[in-house]
């Protein structure tokens, strides 16, 4: 599985921030550690609207301001390769995607509001890596479009289902979308989460996808679009804990006729049939001579009904545990 860890600009243009992200993105168990290209000059007009969620700050400066340089990014690069995750960014622009190949990135994600911007998922789908197409804000026909582009360039692709709401609510995540998705493209999808908590990851893993994407900061007191709505390293760890243990349950059938593992526990706490009183050699067995209690040593009490009318060859006090060999 892909656990995929969206840095994104949580790091407010710390260098510091994003190298030590990744370190506990990696530690927590995420595969992937995702940022945002941005180069507000090709990017966005200079009065362009903040969006709905984030506006202490002019967003032509925002992006300006918590933008890295290429030494910046060979850098996170290095990061992630030494601790065996994927580096992986969202360009914003054709310039953004340029400066992505330069350094090496071989992970691309397509924003959910680079949909509809066809010169952007043409050139994407040129690259020389794997591709996540968001489709958080995009109609069936707008993804077709995109989906189109990118079957007829061969590229390596998953269509992500996501909603953009920040954070989402449980009625809002789409939870049949997934099956649609698989459908509609004949592939495995992916799932970018941006609810509060785990359910609807574990239910995507349960309707096969196998891509996840979470939003990643260091504390959720940070400054910034994103922080307030990400998983700290703590809550990111139990996130990914939850997510494989939702796949070993997927993956791993049980034979409830495997009881032979349960031996012991079986021996603990089932019951077995024993006396309830003093009975002499001779006598026959009735209900009213018999109890059922702990270990499950002996004869079973699911067989109780098999020693009615039984003979019994030797006294025996209460409590008995009683053995076949007692009988006639």
């Amino acid at each position: 599985m892909k656990i995929i860890a969206e840095v994104g600009s949580t790091h407010d243009g710390s260098l510091g921030n994003a190298l030590k992200s990744i370190e506990m993105a990696a530690a927590a168990g995420a595969t992937h550690c995702k940022f945002q290209t941005h180069i507000a000059e090709f990017e966005t007009l200079r009065n362009a609207p903040n969006p709905y969620y984030f506006s202490a700050e002019d967003r032509y400066k925002y992006f300006e301001r918590t933008a890295f340089d290429e030494d910046s990014y060979h850098r996170l690069v290095d990061k992630c390769e030494s601790l065996n995750v994927t580096f992986m960014s969202s360009p914003f622009c054709l310039e953004a995607v340029d400066l992505l190949e330069r350094i090496g990135c071989r992970s691309f994600k397509i924003p959910s509001g680079e949909v509809t911007c066809t010169p952007l998922i043409e050139r994407l789908a040129l690259v020389d890596g794997d591709i996540y197409l968001s489709s958080g804000m995009s109609s069936w026909a707008e993804l077709d479009r995109a989906v189109r582009i990118l079957d007829d360039s061969g590229a390596n692709y998953t269509v992500m289902q996501c909603s953009s709401e920040y954070p989402c609510s449980p009625e809002n995540v789409g939870w049949n979308v997934f099956s649609e998705m698989q459908q509609r493209y004949g592939m495995p999808v992916g799932f970018s989460d941006h609810t509060s908590g785990v359910a609807a990851s574990v239910l995507a893993v349960a309707a096969g996808v196998k891509t996840i994407e979470k939003h990643f900061t260091l504390s959720n007191l940070l400054y910034g679009s994103d922080a307030a709505n990400s998983l700290d390293p703590c809550a990111f760890k139990r996130f990914c804990s939850e997510l494989r243990d939702a796949c070993a349950i997927l993956d791993n059938k049980v034979d409830k006729d495997a009881v032979g593992k349960y031996r012991d526990m079986k021996t603990v706490f089932e019951k077995s049939v024993v006396s309830k009183i003093k009975l002499d050699p001779g006598h026959v067995i009735t209900e009213a001579d018999l109890a059922f209690k702990k270990p499950g040593l002996g004869i079973s009490a699911s067989n109780y009904q098999d020693l009615l009318g039984s003979v019994l060859t030797i006294s025996v006090p209460p409590d008995h545990l009683f053995a076949w060999r007692d009988f006639e």
